[in-house]
């Protein structure tokens, strides 16, 4: 066998070579590079991010990216259901109906036009924003028609009285199903509670009574403000250079209507901690705390992140899911995690258990997490952290369909250029005392609101715990 294959199933298999190492690398120069591989740096895409505003107002950023034949676009609107006002479900309607009818085309004759050019049409309304974008083959003979389609959908859109019924009947049947999912009323109730009045309280699926009172002009009233070049981001990815960016960005621009940014949201009032208890026929039941978290352009973004990873946001070996499933069995998954946005998102805590060990389930997390937030990580838990974080993070910008998506996100929330770059720096140089001081500063575990959704049952005692396994070293399996 060739020495260099040898040692590569070595490295993989872990066996004992009768030719030494060092002599194989000098040999074969490359291969000494794999020492460096533990301690280097996971390899990144460098984003060259560039910013303009268009004539109208738009706020554009753009990455170049050739490596393939076509490019990405996305349309960022502060146009969620935060801003609903008084008729819950607007911003889901009106956007469902982006790409149902446009001046001399019905929905099948917009599906029709991008599916013949090869391009995606894609959309959705969340609670900060309402989204659109399209992926396309760079080729002008596919890409010019598929923008010029895209420019109609999302800048003249005519909500046929038909589409509107449908699109509403179609919301209303979510509504009604979600009703029946202890999951879904557990986090609409919890959100109701920690916001009380604020336009983040209702669900983005809004209400049937809210559904209701809509029509074409007011849908037509919310997308002449909401969906108004001011009020946008233009995010840009893929075989473009700068200068057919900026042809397409002021097309798209000129295409929206007219207007401002929308003024922003109210900042919400901590909600007091409660217990709120939803009778719902199941065998388990669902499990939810959750108090106010932070905004996406928090200082502390980076340590709360970190921190959260180690309590219950990375999975296998966070602290919860170790003590809820591993040692105890009470779950098949717990995870936590902050929801910022652009005023403060919820922090939250979702389980699902078994109902008899409802009370006693909700007791020991609370245990769990009073102890950490009192004791902090360890630094073990910290290296572990960033090792997860920093082998992850190429996944944020490796293809153009996450670059756009991240664009779009800066854009949005304000934040530097340079923010992927930061947020990873900021994360390698966190110690355990900076993670577990934002810890501190953002988290009161007496003030969670907490919700449960499940049957009425007597309670039991938690099962004793049980050992970990004592796991072999990962591996190439012998088999």
């Amino acid at each position: 066998m060739k020495p260099l294959l040898w040692l590569s199933l070595c490295l993989l298999a872990g066996c004992q070579s009768p030719t030494p190492v060092g002599d194989l690398a000098r040999a074969y120069p490359a291969v000494d590079s794999l020492k460096t591989l533990k301690d280097a740096p996971p390899l990144g895409r460098q984003l060259d991010i560039q910013r303009w505003r268009t004539a109208e107002g738009a706020q554009v950023l753009f990455v170049p990216a050739p490596e393939l034949p076509m490019f990405d676009v996305r349309l960022i609107f502060a146009a969620g259901s935060s801003q609903d006002g008084a008729t819950p479900g607007l911003a889901m309607l009106t956007n469902g109906l982006l790409n149902e009818g446009t001046p001399g085309r019905d929905a099948g004759a917009i599906a029709d036009g991008f599916e013949r050019l090869g391009a995606d049409f894609s959309n959705g309304a969340y609670r900060d924003q309402a989204v659109a974008g399209l992926r396309t083959l760079a080729d002008p003979a596919h890409s010019e028609p598929a923008l010029a389609l895209l420019a109609d959908v999302v800048g003249r859109p005519t909500f046929p009285a038909e589409a509107i019924q449908r699109i509403r009947d179609q919301l209303l049947t979510l509504i009604a199903a979600s009703r029946r999912e202890p999951a879904n009323l557990a986090g609409e109730a919890l959100q109701e509670r920690l916001y009380g009045d604020h336009p983040y309280a209702h669900s983005p699926r809004g209400t049937a009574a809210g559904l209701a009172r809509l029509d074409a002009a007011s849908l037509r009233a919310f997308h002449a403000r909401a969906y108004a070049a001011g009020n946008a981001v233009i995010a840009l990815t893929g075989d473009l250079d700068r200068t057919r960016a900026e042809q397409i960005a002021a097309q798209l621009s000129r295409a929206l209507p007219r207007g401002p940014a929308l003024p922003p949201l109210p900042v919400p009032a901590p909600a007091a901690p409660a217990r709120v208890q939803l009778e719902v026929p199941a065998q388990q039941t669902r499990l939810l705390l959750g108090q106010l978290g932070i905004t996406r352009r928090d200082p502390d973004y980076a340590p709360l992140f970190v921190g959260n990873q180690i309590l219950g946001g990375g999975g296998f070996g966070s602290r919860l899911m170790t003590e809820l499933r591993e040692r105890r069995g009470l779950t098949y998954g717990v995870s936590s995690g902050f929801t910022p946005m652009r005023q403060p998102g919820p922090f939250t805590i979702g389980l699902q258990t078994r109902a008899e060990l409802g009370d006693a389930t909700l007791a020991l997390v609370r245990d769990l997490l009073r102890d950490y937030l009192a004791q902090g990580p360890t630094q073990a838990e910290l290296d572990r952290a960033k090792r997860q974080i920093e082998g992850s993070f190429p996944l944020a910008n490796a293809s153009n369909g996450a670059i756009v998506a991240q664009l779009g996100n800066i854009g949005f929330y304000d934040l530097p250029s340079s923010y992927l770059d930061d947020f990873l720096q900021q994360v390698r140089r966190l110690t355990v005392e900076q993670v577990h001081a934002a810890l501190q500063r953002h988290l009161d575990p007496e003030r969670f609101v907490v919700v449960s959704a499940g049957p009425r049952v007597a309670q039991q005692p938690l099962p004793p715990p049980r050992p970990l396994p004592n796991l072999p070293p990962s591996g190439v399996p012998e088999h």
